[in-house]
């Protein structure tokens, strides 16, 4: 694999570097700018999820469009699109101006998330693809790290009396800085090659043999021109695909097998923990400044347990990975549960009398009583305090208030990261691209990608709404006992498919 093959496979997969850090950025963003707009549960939920709606609408289309215009073309206008919404994201003057900036960046991940490993795997043989793809989930979680790391850091200035940040601009300029990244994305685009498939299909040939021969060499470019001209020709004479050849009987298995896994992925809340894990973090009681920086923990240990999933997954298999890793995400979640189950809520005169916000005295009447969940709390000092100002200062009020252990709903959070980044996070997309005949890949992954999509997005809408009434510790109950149902039906349903060629799977799994 050569250093250039590497570096091409990089700069595209970028796009998963700029989706993990708006993905990571939002958890800290919100925490300032809710208080700011005196945003509603449900308007908080949507200024979190509306780029996951926008990106559905990306994954119908930008395969389909790039088909025509290009890979390139279509990468650089989502880099283009990713500095359009960091700059109008920093700059919103409404709560409706900071949401519609965001569906834009939306439209870009969406289009990224598809794009990218279709051009890496454009560009690569056989014997390097997976590794050459799998690049994109490790940008992806470099995102969150350098997100929540960016932050912890814009946290810390503006809590240190610092005059230039204050309350009103910090989450302006944590969404800002994201324009740094995607112009150095859009700029280092210009200097990739066209995808030489797609040169191929638009019949520039000499162009695509030319790519072929700079990244390949002459010996490994040839038995790569042999191989894309056979399937070129041989797409030629494929019929046109519909969404309803999926429902054939033949495909129905393999088709269930994606969208348990698809489903399963996003419904047990993953997005919902990283778009709001400061916001989780307070609910423990730790403070507004730990709250900062566990989400730099969380993000760590993602990389790490990324790192493993690329070393074992051709090694342990596919389905011994999602097995132990959703068990795993079943038991920290409920163990999450346990934790906040067992939280109390109370505030002493003296805590209140060292609050230094605004109206604080109001919080005298409820003094000394004791509250057995949090539910009963936050809804009594909303109803005193009102919603802005409660959520402008809901870490220093939990920390003052909370009796828990907080260590438990650390490591239960910890283990939930852990679990799912070797296992339902990468070996998902692993899995739906072996699964799958050629004919029929990009179709049902793309069906697959719209569903996942959906149900990232629906999640994260109504998790603010969940805290507030149903708690934290039903909220993750539930969350943990879908991630147990999916262990389940894991068990029953899901194949192996390490060290089969794509032939034999298709011939095991595709009943003609």
């Amino acid at each position: 694999m050569t250093k250039k093959l590497t570096l091409i496979a990089f700069v595209v997969s970028l796009g998963g570097f700029l989706f993990g850090f708006d993905a990571g950025i939002i958890s800290g963003v919100m925490s300032y700018a809710g208080p700011e707009f005196n945003l509603s549960d449900l308007q908080s939920g949507w200024v979190v999820s509306s780029p996951s709606f926008a990106a559905m609408i990306a994954m119908l289309f930008s395969g389909r469009l790039s088909d025509k215009i290009g890979r390139k073309k279509m990468l650089l206008f989502v880099a283009f699109l990713y500095a359009i919404s960091a700059v109008f994201s920093a700059l919103a003057w409404s709560y409706e101006i900071l949401y519609i900036a965001r569906m834009i960046g939306g439209l870009a991940f969406g289009a990224a998330l598809v794009l990218a490993p279709m051009y890496i795997a454009e560009i690569s043989t056989a014997e390097n693809r997976g590794k050459l793809v799998a690049i994109q989930q490790l940008n992806i979680v470099l995102g969150f790290f350098a997100a929540f790391l960016s932050n912890y850091f814009f946290n810390k200035y503006n809590t240190s009396g610092d005059t230039f940040l204050t309350d009103e601009n910090v989450w302006r300029w944590m969404l800002g800085v994201e324009l740094v990244p995607a112009l150095l994305y859009f700029i280092f685009l210009f200097f990739v090659p066209r995808s030489p498939r797609w040169l191929y299909l638009r019949e520039k040939y000499d162009e695509a043999k030319q790519v072929l021969h700079q990244i390949h060499g002459k010996v490994k470019a040839e038995l790569e021109i042999a191989s894309i001209d056979k399937n070129v020709q041989a797409d030629k004479n494929k019929s046109p695909l519909k969404i309803t050849d999926l429902l054939k009987p033949s495909l129905r298995f393999i088709l269930m097998v994606g969208l348990v896994v698809g489903i399963l992925q996003q419904i047990t809340g993953i997005n919902a923990v990283y778009f709001y894990a400061t916001s989780i973090f307070k609910q423990t009681g730790i403070g507004t400044d730990a709250a900062f920086s566990s989400g730099i923990l969380l993000s760590t240990i993602t990389v790490i347990f990324t790192f493993i999933a690329m070393y074992l997954i051709d090694r342990m298999g596919r389905r011994p990975l999602l097995l132990i890793g959703t068990a795993g995400v079943a038991v920290s979640l409920l163990l999450c549960a346990y934790g906040f189950n067992q939280a109390t809520y109370q505030l002493t005169e003296n805590k209140v009398s060292q609050f230094d916000f605004q109206d604080s005295q109001k919080l005298l009447p409820l003094v000394d009583k004791v509250y057995d969940n949090d539910i009963d709390f936050k809804d009594d000092v909303k109803s005193v305090l009102g919603n802005r100002i409660y959520s402008k200062n809901d870490g220093s009020i939990l920390e003052a208030a909370t009796t828990m252990n907080a260590n438990l709903v650390l490591i239960g959070i910890l283990g939930f990261i852990a679990c799912f980044a070797f296992s339902l996070g990468p070996v998902m997309w692993v899995l739906l691209s072996e699964l799958y005949p050629i004919k029929y890949r990009g179709l049902a992954i793309g069906v697959i990608a719209f569903v996942n999509s959906l149900i990232s997005s629906v999640v994260q809408l109504i998790f603010p709404w969940e805290l507030s009434n149903l708690g934290n510790a039903l909220t993750f109950f539930i969350f943990g006992i879908i991630a147990l149902i999916g262990f389940l039906i894991f068990i029953k349903i899901l194949p192996e498919t390490k060290g089969k060629s794509l032939e034999e799977l298709e011939t095991a799994f595709i009943k003609n």
